[in-house]
């Protein structure tokens, strides 16, 4: 038999052994979870700060306010359980929590870059992604000092060799953008500013990476402009609303962002050559929920579920949980609806559980992935 014919003969037999190496991948031991982000995916930490969400927050899964801007669970907590841990404790939340599975540094209204104003002010969280940074350095070096106490600690802590083999879950940004349209910017400059949000984004993963930190699962943001709070608050032409009925400006800036996002990736893979970075495509999941609301079982795709009046059912003034005082007794004029499930849009800024429900189980495959990764693959490089 010629050489070339033996060459060629192992060659083949390595194509096709290529497949069954792929699938012979165990899935990924995650011991921990270190989440950032905004109120998609904060599980307390603006409650802990600045006083509870409100009822009716949370009563569709935990039975009252969880922390959770939302009638029940988030993605992030869709993510846990899939991966076998318990939800996340928020960093900033001294009662009942329990570190040894991670923490989540996201708040409410957090931005990427730091705004110069006031919760009370803006809405905008003062923890911002550099402030979350700060706080995951300090819980890695100090839990470690507190663990070695033995005891309880030890319990409700993590290990040191949990902080490289964990993942590390992002989903901010949305408020960079609405942030610019609130304080009355245009399209073009809020467009002009994103490049320098993306540098900050990313000088705290390559910040991580030297904590560290291997594996990366980042969300790009949502389609803001199908947000009762950002369509009520900022009027836009007849002619700027989509046949769904959201507002195309501002899904454009948001898609804007996403690609800006996306090179951002793109460039730390080749920064970080030991890091698994894997971009999520929540955008295209959370637009699906609009444009074909139906058949994802959802019947009110753009009307806020929790909420007081108007087109949207949402009014900045009577939020989700509000109330008055009528002839000298309290009334509730927030209500929620009668089903949450079947809305998109929980209090006109946040997505029902359903909804979170709905995004979770089409992007654990995989399929809205670069690279087209599972969520329980995501420490493989493909």
């Amino acid at each position: 038999m010629s050489s070339i014919l033996v060459i060629t003969i192992f060659a083949i037999s390595l194509v096709n052994l290529t497949p069954s190496l792929v699938l012979a991948r165990k899935p990924c031991h995650f011991p921990a979870i270190f989440n950032f982000g905004d109120s998609n995916s904060d599980t307390g930490g603006l409650s802990a700060a600045f006083g509870q969400a409100p009822p009716p927050n949370g009563q569709s899964y935990f039975g009252g306010p969880a922390g959770r801007y939302a009638d029940g669970r988030l993605v992030i907590d869709f993510i846990a359980q899939s991966l076998g841990l318990p939800y996340l404790s928020a960093f900033l939340d001294s009662v009942g929590s329990n570190f040894s599975h991670g923490a989540n540094f996201a708040t409410a209204g957090s931005t990427i870059r730091p705004q110069n104003t006031t919760l009370h002010r803006s809405g905008f969280s003062p923890i911002s992604l550099n402030v979350q940074y700060y706080e995951f350095h300090d819980f890695q070096v100090r839990s470690q000092v507190v663990r070695k106490r033995g005891g309880v600690y030890e319990t409700l802590l993590p290990k040191e060799e949990d902080f490289s083999s964990a993942l590390y879950t992002f989903d901010i940004g949305q408020n960079d953008l609405t942030a610019g349209y609130f304080s009355n910017m245009s399209t073009n400059e809020v467009k002009a500013y994103v490049p320098d949000v993306l540098n900050q984004f990313q000088t705290i993963i390559q910040y991580i990476y030297n904590q560290g930190g291997r594996y990366f699962w980042i969300h790009n943001t949502g389609p803001v402009g199908c947000l009762p709070y950002v369509m009520e608050r900022i009027p836009v032409l007849a002619g700027q609303i989509d046949k769904y009925g959201c507002a195309s400006p501002f899904n454009e800036v948001a898609q804007f962002f996403n690609h800006g996002l996306k090179k951002v990736v793109e460039q730390l893979r080749k920064d970080l050559p030991n890091a698994t970075i894997t971009y999520v495509d929540v955008y295209s999941v959370k637009f699906s929920l609009v444009s074909q609301g139906r058949k994802h079982g959802f019947s009110q795709p753009l009307r806020a579920c929790c909420g007081h009046g108007g087109k949207y059912n949402y009014n900045k003034n009577l939020g989700c949980g509000a109330k008055i005082y009528k002839d000298g007794k309290e009334v509730l004029v927030g209500a929620p609806c009668k089903d949450p499930s079947t809305h998109v849009n929980w209090d006109g800024v946040h997505f029902t559980q359903a909804a979170n429900q709905c995004i979770f189980e089409r992007i654990v495959d995989g399929s809205f992935s670069d690279p087209p990764t599972p969520l329980n693959m995501a420490c493989h490089k493909n």
